[in-house]
């Protein structure tokens, strides 16, 4: 192959994975093309600091996907488990609780918003 090819692809995956649009812009062959491209989808200048494409779309971009599943992962423990310690309380506990917070509640009005 072309000497230095796999490192600019790689600084490439990493900009597009990144949302790094202008990087990828500039790494890519044809920089000037990419840009008309990027620009006849989504011309806001707001689109050059998204985080997606107009591929996928903000729902379903797979590197979003992809980084909330790494997220998610980081949380677990090797068996799958979360690592955050849950400590149990007993559900009279949990109910003699409610019904402290439901009395303040009531207390302050039963306004939601104050």
């Amino acid at each position: 192959g072309l000497p230095g090819a796999q490192v600019r692809d790689n600084a490439l995956s990493k900009a597009r994975f990144e949302f790094r649009w202008e990087d990828q812009f500039n790494l890519g062959l044809d920089p000037e093309r990419a840009r008309e491209y990027h620009d006849a989808t989504l011309p806001a200048e707001g689109a050059k600091i998204a985080h997606f494409c107009s591929m996928c779309g903000p729902k379903f971009c797979s590197m979003k996907i992809t980084q909330e599943v790494r997220d998610y992962a980081a949380t677990l423990d090797a068996d799958g488990n979360p690592k955050a310690k849950v400590i149990p309380i007993a559900a009279e506990e949990a109910v003699k609780g409610m019904e402290e917070m439901s009395a303040e509640f009531r207390k302050r009005g039963s306004e939601i918003y104050q």
